[in-house]
């Protein structure tokens, strides 16, 4: 599904320039479920926003279900993340002034698909997430555990192939945690290929697979007892 050879990234450092990535090999099977664990400076969070097009990278190559991504545009990106992507973030990203229901109808939007159509679907993935009864409440009325469920059904609403969710505890206390991780098992054991960037021990092995970076490189790639499935 995910397929990195030898990527490297660099930014722009006044006079100089900082070379975040350094020839990473990373291969992601479909139906995976892997987290990139690394400190504050490691590259993770580089490799996710390349992994989720927002970002191009230097040297190398990416693919994405068996597509070589280069030379894209931002209107050719963004129909991939569109098909392929499903994201969730620490900070959940809702929009503040629209309903539960109405944020996880966006994506569908942007889609074309009928109003009515959105609602009913985006309600179908609310009622996924246990939220159905919060649908009409405004962001500001949910618990940051309900914040994240509402950003894990807007990111499956469009049935994409991959989630890649950024830290998608750091924001959370432990048990509420423990049940948003048991929310992305729960899309995994589905078949959805599932990448988690962290910093968190305790997350990380939640998850079959840890790919540990440091400086850029990675240092161990292995699974963990929880790959052993019943």
């Amino acid at each position: 599904m995910i397929k990195i050879k030898k990527l490297h990234k660099s930014y722009p450092m006044g006079n100089d320039s900082l070379h975040v990535l350094k020839g990473l090999d990373l291969h992601i099977k479909e139906g995976e479920f892997v987290s990139i664990m690394g400190s504050s400076g490691s590259g993770k969070s580089t490799l996710l926003n390349i992994v989720g097009l927002l970002d191009t990278h230097d040297e190398g190559e990416y693919y994405l279900n068996g597509q070589l991504i280069e030379n894209l545009n931002e209107k050719k990106a963004a129909v991939l993340r569109n098909k392929f992507l499903g994201f969730v973030f620490q900070s959940f990203n809702l929009i503040t002034y629209k309903t539960a229901l109405e944020n996880v109808a966006l994506p569908l939007y942007y889609k074309g698909v009928s109003r009515k159509e959105r609602q009913e679907i985006a309600m179908e993935y609310l009622n996924k997430v246990e939220l159905g009864d919060w649908a009409n409440h405004l962001p500001s009325e949910l618990s940051g555990g309900q914040k994240q469920r509402v950003a894990i059904a807007r990111a499956l609403v469009t049935q994409p192939k991959v989630i890649l969710a950024d830290e998608p505890t750091g924001a959370l206390d432990s048990s509420t945690s423990h049940a948003v991780m048991e929310l992305l098992k729960e899309i995994n054991r589905e078949g959805m290929t599932v990448f988690v960037i962290t910093h968190e021990e305790e997350i990380a092995k939640e998850t079959d697979r840890i790919v540990r970076l440091k400086d850029g490189v990675i240092i161990s790639d292995e699974k963990t007892n929880k790959s052993v499935k019943a």
